[in-house]
């Protein structure tokens, strides 16, 4: 374990997560099996994982835990499984984040990858017009910021190791999959190819889509700061993520936002 990292580790024979005594986090984590996930996929019969990820919703630090009640955040950690849904990488079903009652808007979330390798994905609208799509490459270190609004969902991009990642968002968080449901999915989807080379298949039910690859960056205009965990940034600036329980605060950032 690093210095700055939290003291927490996935028990993978358990599938459930491990904390020090100076922590606070759920006992009974959250799974999500494949059969809860298959109605997402290109094909509902494939075989994988019987826990596809495994979810720790509000965690932290004992001594922060009221302050962060009283801020409207909470962080949580996802450790995903290797391997692969068919011929379709691990990952989430895919979500847009219902409107907070904090904000009165959507709100965005921020990614931190703890260990293996992820892609981000998000797209600017769930409709016809999908508008801007980015598949978000990231490994150990790199953080990714889904803005407000935008439908999204993480990717384990290897079949032979784990995937972990921590994320800061709203306290009352909510997910919305209307929209998404009503496309049948994301403009991209990721598959892998006869050589086991991640590819992305074009969603037919949109009509039009403007789509990237890139790799993460480091947010400036937010004050983060790269490979620096982002609990410690929390610890070391409690209001630095302001932005992700008040995006209505934050306007300018948000217009034309690259992820």
């Amino acid at each position: 374990m690093e210095k700055h990292e939290l003291n927490v580790f996935f028990d993978q024979k358990k599938k459930r997560f491990v904390y020090s005594e100076d922590m606070f986090g759920p006992v009974e984590v959250e799974h999500r099996y494949l059969a809860d996930i298959r109605h997402s996929l290109l094909n509902d019969h494939v075989s994988g994982p019987e826990i596809v990820y495994t979810i720790a919703m509000d965690i932290g630090k004992k001594k922060d835990q009221h302050a962060l009640q009283q801020k409207g955040l909470l962080y949580g950690i996802v450790e995903y499984a290797a391997g692969k849904l068919g011929n379709e990488p691990i990952k989430s079903q895919g979500h847009r984040h219902a409107i907070s009652k904090i904000s009165h808007m959507s709100t965005p979330e921020v990614f931190e990858i703890l260990e293996g390798q992820a892609l981000i994905y998000m797209q600017e609208n769930l409709e016809k017009n999908a508008g801007k799509c980015y598949a978000v490459e990231a490994r150990k270190g790199d953080i990714v910021i889904v803005p407000p609004g935008w439908g999204h969902c993480t990717i384990n991009a290897s079949t032979e190791l784990t995937m972990c990642f921590g994320a800061w968002c709203v306290r009352d968080y909510a997910f919305d999959y209307t929209d998404l449901k009503k496309q049948q999915g994301f403009a991209f989807v990721p598959i892998f190819d006869h050589r086991n080379n991640l590819v992305w298949k074009k969603n037919d039910h949109y009509t039009s889509a403007e789509w990237l690859i890139k790799k993460s960056r480091e947010y400036h205009e937010f004050g983060l700061k790269k490979k620096i965990p982002i609990y410690y940034q929390y610890e070391q600036n409690p209001d630095l993520f302001n932005f992700v329980s008040h995006p209505e605060n934050y306007k300018q950032q948000w217009e034309d936002f690259i992820p």
